[in-house]
């Protein structure tokens, strides 16, 4: 009876090993020795689709980007024109639960989109729709920018989970609004959530009053 065949070794498959690396134990424990040992092949195979390490990890983080939802930011039907504020608002999202998903990727994703093909699809679907809804090219640059920091920043860490769940910890002698500090571990999900909602929608406010006050806006109206 015929052994079964190793799957053949392919791009996705490294990009897959190493992105279950970086989650599991962060960016230095990506090497191509140990993806070797994970995958079961010998070493210099791995060069055949990867050069160096950081060409791996830019692969997996572009794979992170490619998990972000960008179909809200098609052309509504009926010639409709497109809700910019909602998109983005769906858009930081999504990106939002892709980066929560991968934190350990996120100094990667930090630096740019480079040359990694779906980091470069999502800054132009958004700065694409941001023009097209109205917004001079400069203001669509800075939007995209400004929600790139906003989103990477909240998917970095936790904020509730920074603060021990030992009571004794916030003397209120030195921190006398402190008291309920201790309880924020455990509702970090919700405070974090909370966070960025309200973040989000100060930022998504903050933007909708510069866009009424455009040039153009009035032809808009």
């Amino acid at each position: 009876m015929a052994r079964p065949r190793k799957p053949l070794l392919s791009t996705d498959r490294i990009v897959d090993a190493a992105r279950s690396l970086v989650d599991a134990e962060g960016l230095a424990a990506v090497s191509t020795r140990r993806l070797a040992a994970e995958l079961g092949v010998s070493g210099p195979s791995l060069y055949n689709h990867f050069r160096t390490k950081d060409q791996i990890l830019e692969a997996v983080a572009d794979s992170v980007s490619a998990q972000v939802d960008l179909s809200m930011f098609d052309a509504p039907e009926g010639g409709a024109g497109l809700d910019w504020r909602t998109a983005l608002h769906d858009w930081a999202v999504s990106y939002r639960a892709a980066l929560r998903e991968h934190p350990n990727i996120v100094p990667v994703l930090a630096r740019g989109p480079g040359r990694r093909p779906a980091g470069l699809r999502l800054a132009d679907a958004v700065f694409g729709a941001m023009v097209d809804a109205g917004w001079p090219p400069a203001q669509a640059t800075s939007i995209g920018a400004l929600m790139r920091y906003f989103v990477m920043g909240s998917a970095i860490g936790s904020f509730a989970g920074g603060f021990v769940d030992d009571e004794t910890a916030y003397d209120p002698a030195d921190y006398p609004h402190l008291g309920q500090a201790h309880l924020l571990a455990e509702r970090q999900d919700a405070v974090d959530e909370r966070a960025f909602e309200t973040g989000l929608a100060a930022l998504l406010d903050g933007l909708a009053v510069q866009f009424a006050q455009l040039p153009a806006a009035a032809s808009r109206s």
